[in-house]
C-alpha cells in the first residue's frame, strides 16, 4: 500500500464532509448553521418488488435523499447502477446543493438511486422498476418539491416513464416534475450537450486565467458517454488536440490527435470504442497519467486517489464526473500546482439547463437552442469568475473556494428563513 494512501478515502460522503468542514471553517460558519447544512433534510429507502420477464419476482432497493431545500425544490439525478449505496446518494445530493448554489440556480440538492444493472434488464423490466420506484417515492417529489433528472444508467426514456407515472397519480400533465426529458415531452433544446458545453466553458475560462492558447494544448478525456463525447467535440472545435478518450473497455490514444468526427460516428453505431483502430489501446488508469495539458475525468468518482495522484501530469484538471478526485488526492495535486476546476463548478452546465427546462415547462413557452446556449454561457462564466475570485481573495484552492461560495449562499438563505419550531 502506498504510504500516503488514506484508509476509507473513497467513501464519497466522507470526502464531501472533508471539503465541507474545511470550507465552513474558512467561512467561520455559525455552529448551528454548520449542523443544519451538514445534515440531509430527508432520506428515504424503498423496496421495489418487480415481476421479471421470466415470471420470477426480484426486490430491488431504491434511495432518494434530499439534502437541502432552503433555496428551492430539491434537484438531482436518479442513478441505476449495481454499486449504488446510500452514502453515495447522500454525497451526490449534498454536491447538488453546493452546485446549484455556485451557479446561483434556485434549487436545493437531491439525488436518487436504484441498486440494479440496467445493462442486464429488458426494456420492460427497466420500465417496471422505474415506475414502481417512482410510485414508492411519489409523496416527496413534485415540481415544487423535488425534481429528478437522468444520471448514470438512466436517460430521456426513463424520465418519460417517471413523468407519466407521476402524472397518472397526480391526475395532471406535470411536465415540470422531471428534467432531461425528450424534447417532444417538454424537454429543453441544448440539454443533452449542456454538461459538455459547461466543461468547455470551464476549460476556456481557465486557460484565459492561465494565459494559455487552447490551440497549443492537448487533452485526455476519461469517459466516452454523452458528457465525454460532447466535451471532446467542443474542445476540438476550440483547437485543442484530443490525444485520448476512454470507455468501460479501456482507452484509445493517438499522439497526433484523434479524429473526433469519426470517433463519434463509430460510437453512435457501435456504442463502444472496440473496433475503432485510429490509435493505440491502454487502460483507463494509464490515460489519467498521460503527459497532456488538460485532463477531463468524465466517467465516475474516485478515479484519482492518493495512490495515483503523484503520477498526474496534466496542468489543468477539469472534473466532468462527480467526485472523481478524493480529498486525500487533492492535497497531492495542489502540491504539484495543478489548476483544478472542481465538479460542483465544472459540470454544472447540466443542472443549469435542467433549471431552464423546468422554467420553460412552468411557463409553457420554449426557447431556441441559441437562447439556451446564451443563457448557459452567462451563468457559467459568472460562476467561474466568482469561484476564481474567491480562491484568490481567501488564498484557498478552487475546490474549497467553490464550496465556500455554495455554502455561504445556502447559509444566508437558511438564516433568512429561520428555524421553524
Amino acid at each position: 500500500m502506498n504510504p500516503n494512501q488514506v484508509l476509507g478515502e473513497e467513501n464519497p460522503f466522507e470526502a464531501m464532509h472533508a471539503r465541507f468542514d474545511l470550507a465552513a471553517s474558512k467561512l467561520g460558519l455559525d455552529p448551528g448553521l454548520y449542523q443544519i447544512l451538514r445534515t440531509p433534510d430527508r432520506e428515504l429507502t424503498v423496496a421495489i418488488p418487480v415481476v421479471l420477464d421470466d415470471g420470477s419476482v426480484q426486490v430491488f432497493t431504491g434511495y432518494r435523499v434530499q439534502h437541502s431545500m432552503a433555496r428551492g425544490p430539491a434537484k438531482g439525478g436518479i442513478r441505476f447502477d449495481p454499486n449504488v449505496t446510500l452514502d453515495e446518494v447522500r454525497a451526490l445530493s449534498a454536491w447538488m446543493t453546493w452546485k446549484c448554489a455556485v451557479v446561483n440556480v434556485p434549487f436545493g440538492g437531491g439525488k436518487g438511486g436504484v441498486v440494479c444493472d440496467p445493462s442486464k434488464m429488458s426494456p420492460g423490466e427497466l420500465e417496471r422498476v422505474t415506475r414502481r420506484y417512482i410510485a414508492n417515492i411519489l409523496d416527496i417529489i413534485g415540481p415544487d418539491r423535488d425534481i429528478p433528472a437522468p444520471d448514470m444508467g438512466t436517460n430521456g426514456q426513463v424520465m418519460a416513464w417517471i413523468m407519466d407515472t407521476y402524472a397518472m397519480h397526480a391526475r395532471e400533465a406535470s411536465t415540470s416534475v422531471v428534467t432531461g426529458k425528450p424534447v417532444e415531452l417538454g424537454g429543453s433544446l441544448g440539454r443533452i450537450e449542456a454538461t459538455g458545453r459547461g466543461l468547455q466553458i470551464s476549460v476556456r475560462e481557465s486557460l484565459q486565467r492561465m494565459e494559455v492558447d487552447p490551440a497549443t494544448c492537448s487533452a485526455a478525456v476519461q469517459g466516452a458517454g454523452n458528457v465525454g463525447q460532447v466535451t471532446a467535440q467542443f474542445l476540438h472545435q476550440m483547437g485543442v488536440k484530443i490525444m485520448a478518450i476512454s470507455d468501460i473497455t479501456g482507452a484509445l490514444v493517438n499522439e497526433k490527435g484523434l479524429d473526433i468526427k469519426a470517433l463519434r460516428a463509430h460510437l453512435a453505431k457501435h456504442r463502444t470504442l472496440d473496433g475503432f483502430d485510429q490509435g493505440d489501446r491502454m487502460t483507463n488508469s494509464e490515460l489519467l497519467e498521460l503527459p497532456v495539458d488538460i485532463l477531463i475525468p468524465a466517467a465516475t468518482e474516485n478515479v484519482i486517489t492518493s495512490r495515483n495522484a503523484e503520477n498526474i501530469r496534466a496542468k489543468l484538471l477539469v472534473e466532468g464526473a462527480n467526485g472523481p478526485v478524493t480529498a486525500a488526492a487533492d492535497k497531492i495535486l495542489e502540491g504539484k500546482g495543478i489548476f483544478i476546476v472542481p465538479d460542483i463548478l465544472a459540470n454544472a452546465g447540466g443542472v443549469t439547463v435542467s433549471y431552464f427546462e423546468w422554467v420553460q415547462d412552468r411557463q409553457g413557452y420554449f426557447w431556441s437552442h441559441d437562447e439556451v446556449d446564451g443563457r448557459l454561457e452567462v451563468m457559467m462564466v459568472k460562476a467561474i469568475n466568482d469561484v476564481l475570485d474567491m480562491a484568490e481573495r481567501f488564498e484557498v484552492s478552487k475546490r474549497i473556494a467553490a464550496y465556500m461560495l455554495g455554502i455561504d449562499r445556502v447559509a444566508k438563505i437558511t438564516k433568512l428563513r429561520g428555524i421553524y419550531a
